[in-house]
């Protein structure tokens, strides 16, 4: 029989600090997970096209073409309130034949009276396209610096692939926005900020 004045006995400060030392461990574990989350689902998308993430790849052979298809793409430009810049593509919308490849540029201006960093971030709605238009060239997740007053033009190829005809969520679509934000850059990366819109979506962008 196990003499009672040997057997160890758990103070209530011993559960307290195990309890304690748990609880932080289970933090520790869920802020991990939260950090890591963010490169996987940023390239969950990227893969898939989900939430209107655009595909990125090579430009397709002509045997896919369908001139006789097209759809309607609009652009929407933006520009943070902490960027002293004007944003807008060269036309406002452009009628882009299912596999084909389509060039548009857009052109940034830095309004400020110094030099200045920007990156731009992008979607397209509805977001079930993302799975069907694919970027063969763009600037955005590029960090761009512009003296004051200069001002640059980015193309973006792209085009819509003829799947999008097969998939009954998306086969009647006519057309879509492409939707681009420029935000000042901090390390590389977007610092977000309330937005100041130009281009079709606000004050028009004067070059």
């Amino acid at each position: 029989m196990t003499d009672p004045a040997t057997t160890p006995r758990t103070t209530p400060n011993g559960k307290a600090n195990r309890t304690a030392l748990a609880c932080a461990g289970l933090v520790l574990a869920m802020t991990g997970l939260a950090f890591a989350s963010v490169p996987l689902y940023d390239a969950f998308c990227k893969a898939t096209g989900y939430d209107g993430t655009p595909l990125k790849g090579a430009a397709p052979s002509a045997a896919v073409a369908r001139s006789g298809d097209s759809m309607v793409v609009h652009f929407d430009t933006n520009v943070s309130s902490a960027l002293p810049w004007t944003f807008r593509a060269e036309s406002p919308r452009v009628a882009a034949h299912l596999g084909e490849t389509t060039t548009v540029f857009f052109r940034v201006r830095n309004t400020g009276t110094t030099p200045s960093t920007g990156v731009a971030t992008f979607n397209v709605q509805p977001g079930l396209m993302g799975g069907y238009f694919v970027k063969v060239e763009c600037f955005c997740f590029k960090e761009q610096t512009l003296q004051p007053g200069e001002a640059m033009d980015f193309p973006v190829v792209f085009y819509i692939d003829p799947a999008v005809r097969t998939d009954s969520n998306t086969s009647h679509l006519s057309e879509m926005t492409l939707s681009y934000t420029y935000f000042a850059s901090k390390n590389g990366q977007p610092a977000t900020a309330a937005l100041a819109t130009t281009g079709s979506t606000g004050k028009k962008s004067n070059f």
